[in-house]
């Protein structure tokens, strides 16, 4: 009996890391631009060499993050019309009802928690917020990076106001991955003090069995007849 499925791919897991880096590099970048008076932020863009080279870098990350989701995007959508990739993403009305049953179960209310599929709701709300918050990046970071070129297809108010949505937008994703991403990934004491599958692609069965219960089930279904006891 196998210990461990597979259960995210080469390419996920480089995109992965690909979009870590890139987002810890725009972090380091264009917060300091933000709070451009406090002292960490003065202090940070010295340490990083200057006003200058902080705005170029935090260009360049936002040019290679806006290709890493154009990529992503573009990947997701034609493996889902191949039919090599489903819709596991993609909130359902399923989602809803886990969030009720999680949230009695958390409250005493139930003695069972809810039970999910390949991405439970908490996921699928952090990967859509994501995406939504990268539009919004992109979009405003696009205008910023051209105001002459935008001012000329666009009223001039749009730049002052795409300079605010990029920064709270940035700032958001920010405090969204420090709180809600590094507690369920890390310290979550279900998976306390690390956990390595989006590294290494492999959770162990007993843990796709206590996170993910149908897909479980459902995989377990899917076995060959002459092997019942692996996945």
């Amino acid at each position: 009996m196998k210990g461990y499925i597979v259960r995210f791919s080469r390419r996920q897991r480089i995109e992965h890391f690909s979009v870590m880096t890139v987002f810890i590099i725009l972090s380091l970048t264009g917060l300091p631009q933000k709070f451009f008076e406090a002292s960490w932020a003065q202090a940070l863009i010295v340490g990083l060499g200057g006003i200058d080279r902080v705005r170029w870098i935090h260009r360049a990350a936002g040019v290679a993050f806006a290709l890493l989701t154009g990529i992503h995007l573009t990947t997701a959508v034609g493996l889902v019309l191949l039919g090599r990739s489903s819709l596991s993403i993609v909130p359902t009305r399923q989602d809803f009802t886990d969030a009720i049953d999680q949230i009695r179960y958390y409250l005493g209310g139930s003695e069972e928690p809810a039970r999910f599929d390949k991405f439970d709701y908490k996921q699928k709300f952090e990967y859509w917020g994501l995406v939504l918050g990268a539009v919004i990046v992109i979009s405003t970071g696009l205008v910023l990076l051209f105001p002459i070129l935008t001012a000329q297809f666009l009223p001039g108010e749009v730049i002052p106001a795409a300079k605010l949505a990029h920064g709270n937008e940035g700032l958001m994703a920010f405090l969204v991955v420090i709180v809600w991403h590094i507690y369920n990934a890390h310290l979550n004491p279900d998976v306390f003090p690390f956990d390595t599958t989006i590294f290494t692609g492999k959770i162990s069965l007993d843990r796709l069995h206590h996170e993910h219960g149908r897909e479980y089930e459902r995989l377990k279904d899917e076995q060959s007849p002459s092997d019942p006891a692996s996945i």
